[in-house]
């Protein structure tokens, strides 16, 4: 079934600010609050208000916003879990001034994709990361393979991820009972409160363990390869699934995200799947017609026929020679635009044969240089 649009979802244009997207969902949380409407309508205002909230949980994260300007609604899902799809949004100021306390909420009412919340042995996600690739034309073009270093947090060997120092133990947070949370119903809502004590933890560390200051993690260096498909273009973020950072208490790796990057050519440019180049021809190479070498990005020459009488500008088209299509639609083509060059320091006998051209061809040469003819011929 096809998802509504973000945008669309809350009323807002693809350039609303932050604040315009809080001010927006405050005002449709408002209205569908299933508390605020009759009982016959609960049931309606229920998927109404949570088709909002997570329209605004995604819209309000500079991050997420932009992974689905990209990629739409499958960049969201690819990415996120419905846990993670909720996690850092700022509902606690909304829910205050709806009437459900001054608390900063972590996470969001049962039945709702959980708000990021952990599960019940403590395990979430680790984060993801990003790292920019260069390339050059031609290796976009064949693809090729890279390997990089990226820094990523990995679990402390010292206390075997656990955080507390070696022969020591963490003792169960009495503030919440090893819950991690405190938790109040409103209505609607059943909302949860992280523990300021452990910080959600649901454990407090007496002695932390040296290594990792108690974190549990160090940061590390780790060498992955990754491979290139042919044609990627630049802007593009290819995901390596599971060589992000370590999750917590045996939970999932997050996935590595590669930026592509387009190196500049000093030839060709490129337009979607297709490159573009200049090739500069003589004006008797133009007049008479000729045949030239073209250069392509697959390390070959063509021959390319130049018709007798060219302007300069003409484009010509070279089927096949572009980008390959990432989704297997064939290759781009390779445009080639001559540009007629016209000389400079000529010889006496040179000028001498332009001028009989000139005379031959009509024109007035006392009222035109020989540059004026040579551009009125072939411009």
């Amino acid at each position: 079934m096809t998802r509504r649009d973000y945008y669309e979802i809350l009323g807002v244009g693809k350039d609303a600010s932050l604040e315009e997207i809080k001010k927006t969902y405050r005002q449709l949380a408002m209205k569908f609050h299933p508390d605020r409407v009759s009982s016959d309508k609960r049931k309606e205002a229920e998927e109404q208000f949570k088709e909002i909230s997570e329209a605004y949980a995604v819209l309000s994260d500079a991050n997420k916003r932009a992974q689905y300007d990209r990629f739409g609604h499958a960049g969201i899902n690819n990415q996120y879990s419905s846990e993670d799809i909720f996690r850092g949004a700022d509902f606690g100021s909304i829910f205050e001034e709806m009437g459900f306390g001054g608390s900063i909420f972590e996470d969001i009412f049962s039945g709702f994709g959980g708000g990021g919340r952990r599960s019940r042995g403590g395990q979430r996600r680790g984060s993801d990361l990003e790292y920019e690739q260069s390339l050059t034309f031609e290796e976009a073009a064949s693809g090729t393979e890279k390997t990089i270093t990226v820094k990523r947090r990995e679990p402390c060997d010292a206390c075997a991820g656990e955080g507390a120092k070696p022969g020591t133990k963490k003792k169960t947070c009495t503030a919440c009972g090893g819950a991690g949370q405190v938790g109040q119903s409103a209505g609607f809502f059943t909302i949860a409160r992280t523990c300021e004590r452990c910080r959600g933890e649901g454990v407090i560390i007496e002695t932390p363990c040296k290594t990792c200051q108690g974190t549990g993690k160090v940061l590390t260096e780790k060498k992955i390869n990754i491979k290139i498909p042919a044609g990627v273009d630049g802007g593009s973020h290819l995901r390596v699934r599971g060589e992000g950072e370590a999750g917590d208490k045996g939970g999932p790796r997050g996935d590595l995200y590669v930026l592509i990057r387009l190196a500049e050519h000093s030839r060709f440019e490129r337009h979607q799947n297709d490159v573009y180049c200049t090739i500069p021809i003589s004006f008797v190479q133009a007049a008479l017609g000729t045949e030239i070498e073209v250069p392509t990005l697959f390390e070959e020459k063509i021959s390319l026929k130049i018709p007798a009488g060219t302007q300069s500008e003409k484009v010509f088209r070279v089927s096949g020679k572009g980008f390959p299509d990432l989704r297997g639609y064939g290759k781009g083509d390779q445009y080639v635009r001559v540009r007629v060059s016209v000389p400079t320091g000529l010889t006496g006998q040179q000028k001498k044969l332009l001028l009989e051209f000139a005379k031959l061809s009509g024109e007035d040469a006392l009222n035109e240089t020989i540059t004026d003819k040579i551009k009125k011929a072939f411009h």
